[in-house]
């Protein structure tokens, strides 16, 4: 088991966001967490990641993470790519991606080559400030740093939002190529149609619990569950 969450509460002052949260992603497989705006999602990952203080069991690789920091969780091999697009603006496409090796000069399962032959905008732009890259562009080399440190598990809070649909078409053939190469996925994701396409299990969130766990099939099946918690 690559991660295992059970029983995750988190709070924001009195207000109690996650109730009881319970997920699983095995190695290798891509986990997407559906739901609507404001059902907690994005605190998941940020309290799996020790951005917000947990209170469950959270386990990685079998080891206890719940109360780690941010940066002791990722050199255990957590990635996590937030929504927010963080870049480094003043520095080169290249110098962001340097920055995601743990150790300088270190490459594991990605390098530079294996990044720009996925995203040739990348390449093209590689000498260039990061500021300057649309917020698409941004997004992908947000994602690429955070593979440069040869993650075991990513966690991607929607990588596909505010994206042209080529940008949407590539963001899903790199989530297929990131499992190909043996790193588990937990994605956040507003999509359905990619969600339903790349994922091998998803879980949908309502009011900071899950109400739901299957496979992309019995997801497809279950209308009553898509009305209730995912159709806007």
């Amino acid at each position: 088991m690559m991660l295992e969450v059970r029983d995750l509460h988190a709070f924001y002052g009195k207000s109690h966001i996650l109730q009881g949260v319970d997920l699983k992603v095995d190695q290798g497989e891509i986990v997407s967490l559906l739901g609507r705006n404001g059902v907690g999602r994005s605190t998941a990952c940020k309290t799996i990641m020790g951005l917000v203080p947990p209170v469950g069991s959270i386990s990685f690789k079998g080891q206890p993470i719940a109360g780690l920091r941010p940066d002791q969780i990722a050199h255990l091999g957590v990635g996590y790519v937030p929504e927010d697009r963080q870049v480094f603006p003043a520095l080169t496409v290249r110098q962001n991606l340097e920055l995601g090796l743990k150790r300088a000069g270190v490459f594991g399962r990605w390098k530079f080559d294996d990044v720009f032959a996925l995203f040739p905008n990348l390449a093209a732009r590689q000498d260039n400030p990061a500021g300057v890259l649309s917020g698409g562009e941004q997004q992908m080399l947000t994602m690429c740093r955070t593979l440069m440190g040869d993650p075991d598990l990513v966690i991607i809070d929607e990588p596909t939002e505010g994206l042209a649909p080529k940008l949407v078409e590539q963001v899903g053939t790199l989530l297929d190529e990131i499992a190909r190469r043996g790193t588990a996925i937990l994605l956040v994701e507003q999509k359905l149609t990619i969600a339903l396409r790349i994922s091998r299990r998803l879980y949908v969130m309502g009011h900071g619990r899950i109400v739901f766990e299957g496979t992309p099939a019995e997801l497809s099946a279950n209308a009553a569950v898509r009305k209730e918690w995912l159709e806007v």
